[in-house]
């Protein structure tokens, strides 16, 4: 099973009341995350499976695993976009 991380040398990143707002450096772009966001990210900065974020949404906020699967899917899609997550 492939663990995810972000990629230290591409992000800056905060938390500020609950939510991720981050800096993509090499495309000095702003982006923020929601609650659900912001946990997903917390567990991608020191490494986490597809796997962990799935069972982390289920249980943190009560999700079925159908709706936390795309969830999962969508939010790493996005990070994969920016060029943010390794591998």
């Amino acid at each position: 099973m492939s663990e995810f991380r972000l990629r230290p040398e591409a992000v800056a990143w905060r938390e500020v009341d609950g939510e991720v707002i981050a800096l993509g450096l090499e495309s000095s772009t702003y982006f923020g995350t929601n609650t659900s966001g912001s946990i997903l990210w917390r567990r991608l900065a020191d490494g986490a499976t597809r796997v962990d974020l799935i069972e982390t949404l289920m249980t943190t906020f009560g999700l079925e695993e159908a709706q936390a699967q795309t969830d999962v899917d969508a939010f790493l899609d996005d990070l994969r976009k920016r060029d943010l997550l390794t591998p």
